[in-house]
């Protein structure tokens, strides 16, 4: 029941810094056909299917992406603003998906109690809810992680000095291997980069856990 739900997360992550990239003035995504909701397009085969199919068949924490929408900042009208509104494009869709997942798990919830007939089939809905709630905020919160070539990273780039931001932004060199060796070698301090998913979603429990038709609707 998640699969599909982290599908459509991801696709909508995706969407985001493509449509964000185009009103900011740069076409590149349009023009590559990233602009649109079709998840063959947004599917990367390497990261998306084999190295989680391959981490998940070996027991390993799993680990993967969609495939990086095409950006050219030096089209962006206003280059720092839009580089920022472009990268937290994706974060801000991710925590709008986790309110909207809520807000139906309890209408789901309501309808349920008015029609107890179709229980069996709003559980699922719900299950599928309940991990549209986690699964949004958890990348949501993973990819604010200030940590090339994650989201977060483009944003704390400006905080730096001019010199210590040039040589930060050179970690984006070796691609995803930095979030690899933060995923695997120290799941402690991501535990802790990873709180505020852990309390949001813990705060959208305790709002609708109560309009759960079954036990165990709830992912956590």
């Amino acid at each position: 029941m998640w699969a599909p739900v982290l599908l459509f997360s991801m696709v909508a992550h995706e969407y985001a810094h493509a449509e964000a990239a185009y009103r900011q003035g740069d076409d590149t995504a349009y023009m590559l056909g990233r602009l649109t909701f079709n998840p063959l397009k947004h599917i990367d085969p390497l990261m998306t299917v084999i190295v989680p199919f391959l981490l998940w068949r070996i027991g390993a924490p799993p680990f993967g992406a969609a495939k990086p929408v095409p950006v050219n900042p030096r089209k962006y009208r206003q280059f720092r603003r839009g580089d920022i509104i472009v990268s937290l494009a994706g974060i801000a869709v991710n925590l709008a998906l986790f309110v909207v997942c809520t807000l139906l798990f309890a209408l789901v919830g309501v309808l349920g109690g008015a029609v107890p007939a179709l229980t069996a089939t709003l559980e699922i809905v719900q299950r599928m809810l309940g991990w549209g709630m986690w699964l949004n905020v958890v990348l949501a919160f993973f990819n604010l992680i200030p940590v090339p070539p994650l989201d977060g990273s483009h944003v704390f780039y400006y905080l730096l000095p001019p010199g210590a931001g040039l040589k930060y932004r050179q970690l984006q060199a070796f691609g995803f291997l930095p979030v690899m060796v933060l995923v695997w070698a120290m799941p402690g301090v991501l535990q802790v980069l990873l709180w505020p998913a852990y309390h949001l979603m813990g705060v959208g429990m305790a709002l609708v856990g109560g309009f759960a038709v079954a036990p165990g609707a709830l992912p956590l």
